[in-house]
C-alpha cells in the first residue's frame, strides 16, 4: 500500500548493511584456544604408545594418565565462572592458553610418571577454563545475525586440533624411523666401519632410553656420585685422576712463572727471559702437532706412559739445574723447560681430555666430563695460586722435585689404572660387572689389531 503516493518494496530494503568482520576475528582467536585443547587430547592417543614402552608403564597407569585430563578439568570448570568475572573473558582465555602451553611443555620434558601426571593436571586446568569461558565469550561478542555460525567455530576448532594431534602422531612416528636412518647415515660417514656406526648408534639409543626412563639428569649424578657401580667408580676415578695429575704435574707453574724460573737460573736480562718464554711457547705448539699425528697410530696409553715419564724426568732435571747451579745453569734450565713442554704436549696435555671423553659411557659422558674438568681446574688454580708461596717454603728446586714426583705417580697411575683388558680388532674396556650389566658398561673403540689402545 502507498500512503503518500509511493509504493513499498515487497522484499524489504534494497541494500543490507555490511558485515562486521571484527567479531569474526575475535571468535576465531577465542576458538583457537579450544584447538589447543583438542590437540592435547588427541596427541595423547599416539604418545601413550611410546610413553608406555619407554617408561615401562602398566595398562592401568597408561589409562589413568590418558584419561586424567578430564578429571583434572573439574576444578577449573567450577572455578572458570568466577575467573571470567574477575579477570574478564579475555583475561580468562589468556590464562587458559598459558596453562595449555605450559602443560604441553611440561609433558615434553617429563622424565617420570609423576611428572607426566603433574603436566596432565596443568593441561587439564587450561582445558577446563577454555571449555567454559570460550563459549561464553563467543556468545557475548557475536552479533545476533551470525551468532549461530560463529558459535560453530568452537566445535570446528576442537576437531581441527584433534586432527592436528593425530597428524602429528603419525608424522613423528614416520620421522622416528627416518631419524634412525639419518643418524646411521651420519655415523657411517664419521666411523671407520659400518659395524662401528651400528655400535655407536646403539649406544646413543641406550643413552636416550635411559634418560627418558628417568635415569637422566639428576639420575646420572646419583649414578656417578651417590651409588656408583664398580665400573662407573673405576672409570670416573680414571678420568678425574688423570685430570688432577695433569695439572698437579706443574704445567701451570711453567706457563705462568717461567720468567721467574729463568731469573732464578741466572738470566738477568728481561729481554732474554721473555725471549726464552717465546721459544717455550713455540716448542709447545709444535709438540702438540706431534701428538696429533701419533695418537691414532700409537694409541693413547703408550703416549701417555711416554709423556708422563718424560715430564717426570724433565722436572727432575729442572730441579737439579736450579739446585746445583754453575755457569751452565741458564742453558740447562731452559733446556729442561723445553724438554718438559715437549714431553707434556705430546701426550699428557692433549690426550687426557680425549681419553676422558672416550672412556666415559655415553649416558655419563657430559656430566662425567664436567666432574673431571672441574677437578682439573681446581687443581690448576691451586697450583697457580700457591707456587710462589710454596717456592718460598721449600725452595724452587723443591717445588719442581715435588711436581716430578707427581708426574712419576701419574706414570704409575696410567700403567696400573688405565690398562686395556681384552684383545682383538675391537678395543674393549671391560670392568668387573655382572653379566647383565656388560651391555651398558663395555666401551668399544675400533683400532688396529696390532696396536694397544
Amino acid at each position: 500500500m502507498a500512503h503518500d503516493g509511493a509504493t513499498t518494496p515487497l522484499l524489504g530494503s534494497a541494500a543490507e548493511p555490511p558485515r562486521n568482520i571484527y567479531p569474526f576475528a575475535c571468535v576465531t582467536l577465542a576458538s583457537l584456544t579450544t584447538a589447543l585443547m583438542g590437540y592435547n587430547l588427541a596427541v595423547m592417543s599416539g604418545a601413550e604408545l611410546f610413553i608406555r614402552e619407554e617408561f615401562g608403564l602398566t595398562g592401568e597407569q597408561t589409562e589413568v594418565l590418558a584419561g586424567s585430563m578430564n578429571a583434572f578439568m573439574l576444578a577449573s570448570i567450577l572455578a572458570a565462572g568466577r575467573a571470567a568475572d574477575l579477570l574478564g573473558r579475555r583475561g580468562a582465555l589468556l590464562l587458559a592458553n598459558a596453562f595449555l602451553v605450559a602443560g604441553a611443555l611440561a609433558m615434553s620434558l617429563g622424565g617420570s610418571y609423576a611428572e607426566l601426571m603433574a603436566a596432565r593436571f596443568v593441561t587439564g586446568t587450561g582445558a577446563g577454563l577454555a571449555l567454559v569461558v570460550a563459549p561464553v565469550y563467543i556468545a557475548e561478542i557475536s552479533p545476533a545475525s551470525t551468532r549461530g555460525v560463529l558459535s560453530s567455530l568452537l566445535d570446528i576448532c576442537i576437531n581441527v586440533g584433534i586432527l592436528l594431534g593425530y597428524s602429528s602422531n603419525y608424522a613423528f612416528a614416520v620421522s622416528a624411523v627416518a631419524g634412525d636412518a639419518d643418524a646411521r647415515a651420519v655415523l657411517a660417514c664419521t666411523s671407520d666401519t659400518p659395524a662401528d656406526a651400528d655400535l655407536r648408534l646403539e649406544e646413543i639409543k641406550q643413552a636416550v632410553s635411559a634418560s627418558q626412563s628417568g635415569n637422566g639428569g639428576g639420575g646420572v649424578w646419583k649414578e656417578m656420585l651417590v651409588r656408583p657401580s664398580p665400573a662407573v667408580r673405576r672409570v670416573l676415578a680414571c678420568v678425574a685422576g688423570l685430570q688432577f695429575l695433569q695439572e698437579a704435574s706443574g704445567i701451570e707453574a711453567i706457563v705462568l712463572y717461567s720468567p721467574l724460573v729463568f731469573k732464578q737460573a741466572g738470566m738477568s736480562s728481561t729481554a732474554a727471559v721473555l725471549g726464552a718464554t717465546v721459544g717455550v711457547g713455540a716448542v709447545k705448539t709444535i709438540s702438540i702437532l706431534v701428538a696429533t699425528s701419533l695418537s691414532d697410530r700409537l694409541g693413547r696409553r703408550p703416549l701417555l706412559l711416554a709423556s708422563t715419564g718424560g715430564v717426570a724426568a724433565a722436572m727432575a732435571s729442572l730441579a737439579a739445574s736450579l739446585r746445583l747451579g754453575g755457569a751452565a745453569t741458564p742453558a740447562w734450565c731452559v733446556a729442561s723447560v723445553l724438554a718438559f713442554v715437549v714431553a707434556f704436549s705430546v701426550g699428557f696435555g692433549p690426550l687426557v681430555p680425549a681419553y676422558s671423553a672416550e672412556v666415559l659411557p655415553l649416558r655419563l659422558r657430559a656430566q662425567g666430563t664436567s666432574v673431571a674438568t672441574a677437578v682439573g681446574r681446581m687443581t690448576c688454580g691451586l697450583v697457580s695460586m700457591t707456587f710462589v708461596s710454596l717456592a718460598g717454603a721449600i725452595t724452587m728446586p723443591g717445588c719442581f722435585l715435588l711436581y716430578a714426583s707427581v708426574a712419576a705417580g701419574a706414570s704409575v697411575f696410567v700403567y696400573c689404572g688405565c690398562r686395556r683388558r681384552g684383545a682383538g680388532t675391537w678395543r674393549t674396556w671391560r670392568f668387573s660387572l655382572p653379566t647383565e650389566d656388560l651391555a651398558h658398561n663395555i666401551l668399544c673403540y675400533p683400532c688396529y689389531p696390532e696396536k694397544e689402545y
